[in-house]
């Protein structure tokens, strides 16, 4: 009878420090946040994702009485920033602004400091946009079907241009091979301007490049747009197909970026995080920046934003396996 008393009050003791610990959690989670969260962005200041993460922040938890800090972290395909925020404390006072790079990273790299699926927990896509197959217009093709055609009579002949080994440009390509069975000669750059570069002065005959970047190349002839490899056609060249209507089934390759948090973080506190940046991100002024720069708003739901990332590491990762693609 003793034991069963004794088991008994230990039983109200855990029941109660589970209690507590709620409690604390509900608290900590109705105060926060009481001071500026600062936003990890995986990219150097100035051009594309950084002027979005940048245009959000000045929104984001702005509603709770806060700001974000946006503190430029770039480096190692974004894994720097990514390793800082998975190991910062699971408070929501660090998050992370990342992109496509988090769904390729386990794939091409074998030894990461972090897990992206374990130690950081996706929260809301900020932004997308799809790339583009373009073609140097010297070369005598006008469609995917064509470009195909005369990449499968030629293997290896043909060369492409992409931004780096083991970035979406190459693995977009890739996926492109496995899809159809072409076979053609990779010329990796030191990044996106040198590649398109390379491609617009004939260096190399195509590439997967950024579709905002692209399409002012295609309203001087300088390049030619075979394709958009996203879910459905761009409002920027609603005259190219996408890469599936152009009879490529599955094929889409998209620059994506979003928000994250240490994985720990309190349930309460993402919810909190989620709510504001949702906010920020479908606020007119903000939806309308990210569409003046050639991207689609984000604002998708939590649920939604970790299913896609999981699709994405997945789909990539099938790619850089067949393509043996890797980086150490």
């Amino acid at each position: 009878m003793k034991m069963k008393r004794c088991w008994a009050k230990g039983v109200v003791a855990v029941l109660a420090t589970c209690g507590l610990l709620i409690s604390a959690g509900t608290v900590a989670a109705q105060d926060f946040p009481t001071r500026a969260v600062r936003m990890i962005v995986a990219f150097p200041p100035g051009g594309g994702s950084d002027t979005i993460a940048r245009i959000i922040a000045q929104k984001f938890v702005a509603d709770l009485g806060q700001r974000a800090i946006v503190d430029n972290r770039a480096g190692a395909s974004g894994n720097i920033a990514a390793d800082i925020v998975a190991k910062a404390p699971a408070d929501g006072y660090t998050v992370l602004f990342g992109n496509s790079s988090l769904a390729i990273s386990p794939a091409v790299y074998s030894k990461l400091t972090y897990s992206p699926t374990k130690d950081l927990t996706a929260i809301s896509m900020a932004s997308q946009y799809p790339f583009s197959l373009v073609v140097h217009p010297s070369l005598p093709v006008k469609t995917v079907k064509e470009f195909v055609a005369l990449a499968k009579s030629k293997p290896n002949e043909l060369e492409y241009a992409s931004s780096g080994a083991g970035t979406m440009g190459q693995l977009s390509m890739e996926l492109l091979r496995l899809k159809t069975g072409v076979r053609m000669t990779h010329l990796p750059y030191k990044g996106a301007a040198p590649q398109t570069i390379a491609v617009l002065t004939g260096e190399s005959q195509a590439g997967f490049i950024v579709l905002p970047v692209a399409v002012r190349h295609f309203k001087t002839g300088k390049l030619r747009g075979l394709g958009v490899a996203g879910p459905k056609r761009s409002a920027l060249a609603p005259e190219i197909p996408t890469m599936i209507e152009a009879g490529v089934p599955g094929h889409m390759a998209v620059q994506w970026n979003g928000l994250f948090a240490p994985s720990k973080t309190p349930a309460a506190v993402i919810e909190i995080l989620y709510k504001s940046w949702v906010a920020a991100v479908k606020s007119p002024e903000v939806s309308q920046k990210i569409v003046d720069s050639g991207a689609e708003p984000g604002g998708n739901t939590t649920a939604e934003f970790v299913a896609f990332v999981k699709e994405e590491t997945a789909k990539w990762a099938e790619v850089a396996k067949a393509s043996g693609t890797k980086l150490d």
